[in-house]
């Protein structure tokens, strides 16, 4: 059953949607309007002694018929919590509660009140886009592989696709609508994780790029095994040499057809995303209970084939460049082994310790390769590269590695917008010994310390003016920035906007970040 939101006026709503701060005892102009209008249900519902609205919650409460025909058959409020300490996230979260509670309850159109009491703590912008972030995200399911023993649509049976028609005050309108299109690319990339890897190996991976390029209007190419060996990609090649289906480097582009000079001069964004379609570790191989949500290894992938398609849907008036690496990290005769010792793309040689630290070896080649090619001002890759990123920040947040400080403040500045958290670790030169290698001229791992760290260290060494290692020199080296999303590209519990699964971190925050640079 799909699930989808039509901005429309809507003259008989079947619910109506107010905001509502916890304790908070007046009703605002409009608020009283609608009070008077439906029987006095609010000024009722507010004087109850249990009558609450944390922070995130969704109260629902029923029109009684003596309210007249014609009218709603509901109110919602949406809880914000306490007015001196509001956050934005009160509010997605809120709205993904009302999303699933409209569907639960076959609602199909519905009027979103004047949010009155937000005007005081957000902008107009600021709320559209959370409302359209919670309503948006919300929407997501992932029903294609239900069988047999579920109950699951059909194509006869498109009836059950739910669209719900909502009315949005002027005021917020632009922003819900933008808003719910970047969300709306914020699922493909959710529908992409959550595909299991006996469908989305790394053939899938470069046909499901291919369409979302063609749906967005982005450039598509992709380098094969064959033109990556010529390449010289030594790391993407090697951890995908005993996959179902042969590694491959994606290509997708965002070149508008006119830019100003000052756009033209803001340069170019690079963004990176690794795609292991499934990890086994090779032959460092994990632990049984460490596999079965290896599928979630392409995250990084997904999220940069997810922005692009916003970025490319708004059109935003910058030069974007997404490179998905993608390969499967398999055991077999055919698969590199530790103690190999490895050419990447830029000349950096690489001694294999261990095979369960591939991200990195296809991320290395991807950097190199776009550093080269497309001379960006900005890098970013994202990644689920770590298990000590979990370990240090758990999953609340993704770890940042950035060492110029106002990039780094744009980064968080897009991260905050979007809830889309992000905390700074350091990369210092005193980091690099780590990795220093004894046969080749870097290793894969290190020791045990540090070990998020050593992953942009290693990244380091792809990250330099035309792909080679880093200078360390800021007037030479691009912008760079390594997100670690392995706390946050999924979720094994259901949260008020996410359910257990695929959250497509990334896709908003890369998004927003590439729509204020422009």
């Amino acid at each position: 059953m799909a699930r989808s939101i039509k901005l429309a006026s809507v003259a008989k709503p079947q619910a109506v949607v107010v905001a509502w701060f916890d304790k908070s005892k007046s009703l605002s102009d409009s608020d009283q309007a609608l009070d008077a209008a439906l029987g006095g249900i609010l000024s009722a519902a507010i004087a109850r002694a249990d009558f609450t609205a944390g922070a995130g919650e969704l109260q629902t409460l029923h029109v009684p018929s003596s309210a007249g025909k014609g009218q709603p058959q509901r109110v919602y409020v949406l809880g914000l919590g306490s007015a001196e300490k509001f956050k934005i996230e009160s509010l997605r979260s809120a709205s993904a509660r009302l999303l699933r509670a409209l569907v639960s309850a076959k609602i199909t159109s519905v009027a979103i009140r004047p949010l009155d009491a937000l005007a005081t703590v957000a902008t107009d912008d600021q709320i559209g886009r959370a409302l359209g972030d919670g309503l948006g995200l919300a929407c997501f399911e992932f029903d294609a592989f239900k069988g047999t023993g579920s109950k699951k649509k059909t194509d006869d049976d498109k009836a059950s696709d739910v669209v719900v028609t909502l009315d949005v005050p002027a005021p917020l309108r632009a922003s819900v609508a933008k808003q719910l299109l970047v969300t709306n690319s914020a699922n493909l990339a959710r529908t992409l994780q959550a595909t299991p890897p006996n469908v989305a190996h790394p053939g899938f991976m470069v046909d499901f790029a291919r369409k979302a390029a063609r749906d967005a209007g982005l450039k598509f190419s992709v380098i094969d095994a064959k033109q990556a060996a010529k390449l010289k990609m030594g790391g993407l090649l090697a951890v995908g040499s005993a996959g179902s289906h042969p590694p491959a480097l994606i290509t997708l582009e965002h070149k508008p057809a006119k830019l100003t000079a000052a756009q033209q001069k803001s340069g170019t964004i690079l963004l990176v995303g690794k795609a292991i379609t499934f990890d086994t570790g090779g032959y460092s191989i994990k632990p049984a209970e460490s596999m079965d949500k290896m599928k979630y290894d392409k995250s990084g992938g997904c999220a940069v084939i997810g922005a692009m398609h916003a970025i490319a849907k708004l059109n935003l008036p910058v030069h974007v460049v997404g490179l998905v690496p993608t390969a499967e990290n398999m055991v077999s005769d055919k698969a590199y082994r530790p103690g190999d010792i490895l050419t990447m793309h830029n000349g950096v040689t690489v001694e294999v310790i261990n095979t369960d630290a591939e991200g990195r070896l296809v991320l290395g080649d991807a950097l190199s390769y776009g550093i080269e090619k497309y001379n960006p001002k900005a890098v970013i890759d994202l990644a689920t590269l770590t298990g000590g990123v979990v370990v240090a920040l758990g999953t609340a947040c993704a770890g940042c590695f950035c060492g110029d400080g106002p990039f780094r403040a744009k980064l968080f500045d897009a991260a905050d917008a979007t809830g889309e958290r992000l905390w700074h670790l350091p990369l210092w030169e005193e980091h690099k010994p780590l990795i220093k290698g004894s046969h080749g001229d870097i290793v894969n791992s290190g020791p045990r310390e540090a070990h998020a760290i050593q992953g942009a260290a290693f990244l380091s060494y792809f990250t330099g003016p035309g792909g080679a290692p880093s200078t360390g020199d800021a007037t030479k080296d691009p912008l760079w920035a390594h997100l670690d999303i392995a706390g946050v590209a999924d979720t094994k519990k259901d949260g008020a906007v996410f359910p257990a699964g695929p959250t497509g971190f990334g896709v908003r925050l890369l998004t927003r970040l590439v729509e204020d640079w422009a």
